[in-house]
């Protein structure tokens, strides 16, 4: 039987972390607690509470979060029409299709999720898919992980999960589930393997070129 690919849709199969980036700069600026974009770089991926905790702080991740995510979003909204597939990515959508389950793995609000979608136009491939409502915790922890597992029907043993960050390796091992990487969320080969990821790609493209001898293909029904 075959198993399923998850998989992350933010810098994986659309062009958006510096979208994402540009948006929490000018959040920040907003609060009045400007931070480096390096640094909101290396945290684009995790949850919105973790992204602030982790550049804010506890104490004013509390006291600002809201407001800072309220910026975030207005900003992030003004960008949609940035928002590019990466070529290749609907290629590899249904080519997995053919062969395993497909479900997208994402923390987006309805409203990003409703712009990623219609940017993807691949839903007539894609089984399922997870949205921020259906999680208390977003990644590094499991919980969209093991979500979208129930959502494919299969155990961590029989899924491979594509992501672009450091917290999607992360986030995936902590479910049980094998992570392969795409280098367009900007983070380096290097640290995706330092923290797991048992094959890192450049792009859509490459992975799509060579999906029969990749990672992905240990879940493939044939």
């Amino acid at each position: 039987m075959p198993g399923a690919v998850l998989f992350d849709v933010d810098g994986t199969l659309v062009d958006t972390n510096y979208l994402h980036v540009f948006a929490w700069l000018g959040a920040f600026q907003a609060i009045g607690h400007p931070v480096d974009g390096t640094d909101v770089h290396r945290a684009i991926g995790m949850g919105a509470p973790e992204l602030l905790e982790r550049l804010l702080g506890a104490d004013t991740a509390e006291r600002l979060g809201d407001q800072a995510k309220e910026e975030h979003t207005a900003r992030y909204k003004e960008t949609f029409p940035l928002m590019r597939r990466f070529e290749g990515a609907g290629e590899l959508l249904r080519a997995v299709a053919e062969r395993a389950t497909v479900v997208l793995a994402t923390s987006a609000s309805p409203a990003e999720l409703s712009a990623l979608r219609e940017t993807l136009d691949a839903d007539g491939v894609v089984a399922a898919i997870t949205s921020a409502e259906d999680v208390d915790a977003a990644k590094p922890r499991p919980d969209l992980v093991e979500v979208a597992l129930e959502r494919a029907g299969v155990p961590a043993n029989r899924a491979v999960f594509v992501g672009d960050t450091v917290w999607d390796v992360e986030a995936a091992g902590r479910a049980g589930v094998p992570c392969v990487a795409v280098l367009t969320g900007g983070i380096s080969r290097s640290e995706l393997v330092d923290a797991g990821a048992i094959a890192v790609y450049r792009d859509t493209t490459e992975l799509r070129q060579g999906l029969e001898k990749s990672a992905l293909a240990k879940v493939f029904g044939m």
